[in-house]
């Protein structure tokens, strides 16, 4: 909400005359100098140098840093057939008690090995296809035997060198000039712009089928995460939609945020079941069974205990963490017990009414305080923030949609913005690929590479239900 500019006159007239509305601008201005990214949706790159100092919403386990018993661990192991072997003979003995004899004669008893990984030198292997040229005896045309499919250019990059152009550029966001730069460090070979935009041209047809699948298998999916973020394109504001599970990942780009652009990419309007997001309001124009992310909740919960001292808001986080954490929600809630949960859940926002009573039909659109409008969604999505106790599969947070949408995000940090839609849309395309590729246990270097030759990776999806 934007707050209106006052002149020095007209804040001494209101102190004068209207001093209870001077005190309700305080009190806002202090309020809103107290948001930052622990309790609020504020993105932690707004806190300035000044950060707060971390207080996790996560509880203490008593178990010291780093790997825990049982953790499998990772580490370089030896293998058994090594690429080369290199002996180091015994000349002379060094055991210091002879004058160092020499030992040329002495048998081999064992060997200590060592092994070192190291990448050989990197280059570029350039391999020379030659189809032969001959006459026809009968007609004395001449012929040519055939070229591989893949191999269509008098000079062309073949598909490991391309594959891993596209692994850098659309995995780990180098721009441009950098990846040009790193070809020509690591091979000797300058990348132009035009190759690597064919390239991504190039998979984004491709990958067609293989979106579409993902697709599918989100309408199938028994909950799916969904979220929308502001992206630059082309020095407009356009808008970054995704919807992912576990095992899949989808992204397109709309100029619109609301629902023109949801049911022009086609996936919300055919979900029906489980759809976990942040209560944005045009979500619940949809059929479909809505959870809300109870992470976020949290935030507003504690900047309501801690900067307003309500009780009723530290009581309701500490409500919903037990739950969290209760073994029971796991398998499924006993009727009876959810019942319990549900009475329990209700009659904290009560007490919260006591000081924050809600809007009465009449007063219209009358402002309220942080804490009225928290309690007003509390009361009226009460099953939506519970979701998670109603059925197992539905999670705590929308974590995986905040992990699925941070790093286009990371993505518009390095390179600002796109400069056109096809250049976004190419490349949400991609995106989506790589981190369903990932979830679904592939190398994501292979990916690309299978990707560039026309095979790309089809996706598990879930089978349709009954």
């Amino acid at each position: 909400m934007l707050v209106k500019r006052f002149t020095r006159e007209e804040l001494v007239s209101l102190a004068h005359g209207q001093p209870e509305v001077l005190v309700e601008l305080f009190l806002d201005l202090q309020e809103r100098l107290a948001l930052n990214s622990t309790n609020s949706s504020k993105p932690p790159a707004t806190d300035g140098l000044a950060k707060p100092a971390p207080k996790s919403l996560r509880e203490k386990t008593g178990r010291r840093p780093g790997g825990q018993p049982g953790h499998p661990g990772h580490t370089l192991l030896p293998v058994k057939n090594p690429d080369t072997v290199q002996e180091h003979r015994l000349g002379r003995c060094p055991c210091g008690r002879c004058a160092g004899v020499a030992l040329h004669d002495q048998p081999v008893l064992d060997y200590e090995r060592r092994q070192v990984f190291d990448l050989p030198p990197l280059r570029l292997a350039v391999t020379e296809h030659c189809a032969e040229i001959k006459q026809c005896p009968c007609s004395g045309l001449m012929v040519r035997a055939a070229f591989p499919a893949a191999v269509s250019a008098p000079v062309q990059y073949g598909s490991h060198f391309r594959g891993l152009t596209l692994y850098l550029f659309n995995q780990q966001f180098l721009p441009f000039n950098r990846l040009r730069q790193t070809c020509l460090d690591l091979f000797g070979q300058p990348l132009s712009l035009g190759t690597l935009t064919q390239t991504n041209e190039q998979a984004y047809q491709t990958l067609a089928p293989v979106e579409s699948v993902i697709v599918r298998g989100l309408l199938q999916a028994p909950v799916v995460n969904v979220d929308e973020s502001g992206l630059r394109v082309a020095g407009c504001l356009h808008w970054l939609h995704f919807a992912s599970t576990a095992q899949l990942t989808f992204y397109g780009v709309h100029g619109s945020r609301g629902t023109a652009a949801m049911d022009a990419l086609g996936v919300l309007p055919h979900c029906h079941h489980w759809l976990v997001h942040d209560h944005w309001k045009p979500y619940y124009k949809y059929d479909a069974l809505h959870a809300l992310c109870n992470q976020h909740l949290l935030r507003e919960l504690k900047f309501l205990a801690e900067e307003c001292r309500e009780v009723w808001a530290r009581e309701l986080s500490q409500f919903l963490l037990n739950w969290k954490n209760d073994p029971r929600c796991q398998a499924g809630l006993a009727e009876e017990t959810f019942t319990g949960a549900h009475t329990r859940y209700k009659a904290i926002p009560r007490e919260g009414r006591r000081a924050h009573p809600r809007r009465q039909i009449g007063q219209g659109r009358t402002r309220q305080g942080k804490a009225a409008n928290l309690l007003d969604r509390l009361e009226d999505y009460d099953l939506c923030v519970l979701a998670f106790l109603v059925d197992p599969n539905v999670p705590f947070t929308n974590n995986q949609g905040e992990q699925d949408i941070r790093m286009m995000k990371v993505k518009q940090k390095i390179s600002g913005c796109f400069r056109t839609l096809r250049g976004a849309q190419i490349f949400a395309r991609i995106r989506g690929y790589l981190p369903t590729s990932r979830k679904q246990g592939r190398n994501l270097w292979e990916a690309c590479c299978l990707l560039v030759i026309g095979r790309p990776f089809i996706p598990n999806v879930p089978t349709a239900g009954p």
